[in-house]
């Protein structure tokens, strides 16, 4: 069952082909640790006003305004309601201005992911038809849409049932390449050197698994955490160690193969045996981390934390606001 609040609703337009549709972020950033800012002396938070610049005086909420700067201190002042009005095509429909191989994208222009689905049953047909016209084509569609009052170009493919759509940025967003890599040199390399190398990555080749994915500093965060309000003594910094300096390169790469060896050969147990000594480890269980947060005069109350991995199967947060 599709969230309560779509990020946006609008209509998906191929030709006179049309249909009422709703998009729905892909990504959620709500299950990161989060800090607040509050008042060392007093324990409480913060809370930060508005002030004018020159008269250094608190202002109202609705005397906000916004303004863009034409000199140094020289703002035109624009009201909501003017920017409301530059209406354009893109602010409600999606126009699909053309069709283009996948492969053509750079990925340096995709930005962020979104789901798309039909907004209603009566649409639902139309949907199809354009959804299942781009399956199994390697094109992908391009189209406009208005996020936040700001125009965004959007890639659209099939992904299931629905569309998948995914912002673009514009060439004017991206830096060139060439600042940063024109000046490394033309090294060449000796085919023996290469072809370690290529031992070596051979030997770490996986297939890609994100539910393997861990994020150790979020679970050293919650791992301080837990400590300091269990009452022990804040983890002291560790000093990163740096990596040994390469005297032959040669000779490095030749270990490092040895040692992928060592791992791929001892790396492999027979299913179901466990190392001697050792318990065979618990199965995760969805939910199963959690931060211990002790309430002062209360009895301990334990907060889940999920795993980056479970954020696909949770319920999407709703957005702060509805884009335009």
């Amino acid at each position: 069952m599709a969230p309560a609040r779509p990020y946006w609703k609008g209509y998906l337009k191929l030709s006179l082909v049309s249909c009422p549709v709703a998009i729905y972020s892909a990504s959620s950033s709500s299950e990161r640790i989060a800090f607040r800012q509050i008042n060392k002396q007093t324990g409480n938070r913060v809370k930060q006003q508005l002030v004018d610049e020159e008269t250094r005086e608190p202002i109202e909420p609705g005397d906000k305004g916004r303004g863009y700067e034409v000199s140094k201190g020289v703002f035109v002042m624009v009201e909501d309601e003017e920017i409301d009005a530059v209406a354009i095509e893109s602010s409600h429909t999606i126009d699909i201005d053309s069709f283009v191989p996948r492969a053509q994208i750079d990925k340096r222009y995709l930005d962020s992911p979104y789901y798309i689905i039909p907004d209603d049953k009566v649409g639902a047909e139309a949907f199809a038809v354009i959804r299942d016209a781009m399956r199994g084509k390697d094109m992908v569609a391009l189209g406009r849409v208005v996020f936040s009052k700001r125009e965004r170009v959007m890639m659209l493919e099939a992904l299931d049932n629905g569309l998948m759509g995914t912002t673009l940025r514009y060439p004017y967003e991206l830096r060139a390449a060439t600042v940063y890599f024109e000046d490394i040199p033309d090294v060449k390399i000796p085919k023996e050197m290469l072809s370690l190398a290529e031992h070596i990555l051979e030997s770490k080749k996986a297939d890609f698994e994100p539910d393997q994915f861990v994020d150790r500093y979020e679970e050293a965060l919650v791992d301080m955490i837990r400590k300091k309000q269990a009452g022990m003594p804040a983890p002291q910094t560790k000093t990163a160690s740096r990596p040994a300096v390469i005297v032959n390169l040669f000779d490095a790469l030749r270990q490092s193969m040895e040692e992928e060896k060592k791992k791929t050969i001892g790396a492999a147990p027979k299913a179901g045996a466990v190392a001697k000594g050792k318990k065979p480890p618990k199965k995760p269980i969805p939910g199963q981390r959690e931060l211990l947060l002790p309430i002062s005069g209360k009895k301990a109350v334990e907060e889940p934390v999920k795993k980056p991995a479970e954020v696909k199967s949770a319920k999407p947060a709703s957005p702060r606001r509805k884009a335009g």
